[in-house]
């Protein structure tokens, strides 16, 4: 099954990223894999603090998760799966691509400033020559009714 990649953070162009993967999923019977990455620096602390903050973030993300999970499941019927990786975004994003065959589109979602379309697609969109799989942008000013047209 061709899943569709969506990263899951706190930024607000995600939102659209999500809706799009779930839609699209559903009307290709593709499946949604929501990858979020928890960058390094939280953890340079002592090992038992370090551990803590690692559960803590886990537990975020996966509340954070749930809530875009529920969605999916119950407006689309699609069953996303959560991966949680350490690291830098950019290299645990191209691993998560590289590690799942199954990965068939990377989605992301552009912040709706003019000229700035946020540091992952800045990133990403750099290396895109170079990846196995097609990236798709999903506008951040985007309506939920155009998101549905296009889907």
């Amino acid at each position: 099954m061709r899943k569709f990649l969506v990263i899951l953070d706190d930024s607000r162009e995600c939102l659209n990223a999500m809706r799009f993967a779930a839609m699209r999923a559903a009307n290709t019977g593709g499946g949604v894999e929501i990858l979020a990455v928890i960058p390094p620096e939280e953890f340079n602390h002592w090992i038992g603090v370090g551990d803590i903050m690692r559960a803590e973030a886990r537990e975020r993300i996966e509340v954070h998760f749930e809530v875009f999970a529920k969605w999916m499941r119950d407006r689309q019927g699609v069953s996303p799966q959560l991966v949680i990786r350490e690291g830098e975004t950019v290299p645990e994003i191209l691993a998560q691509i590289q590690d799942n065959p199954d990965i068939g589109v990377l989605v992301l979602g552009a912040g709706d400033d003019k000229g700035n379309p946020g540091p992952l697609v800045t990133a990403l969109t750099k290396t895109a020559g170079s990846l196995t799989v097609p990236i798709t942008i999903v506008p951040g000013e985007l309506s939920k009714e155009r998101l549905e047209a296009v889907t």
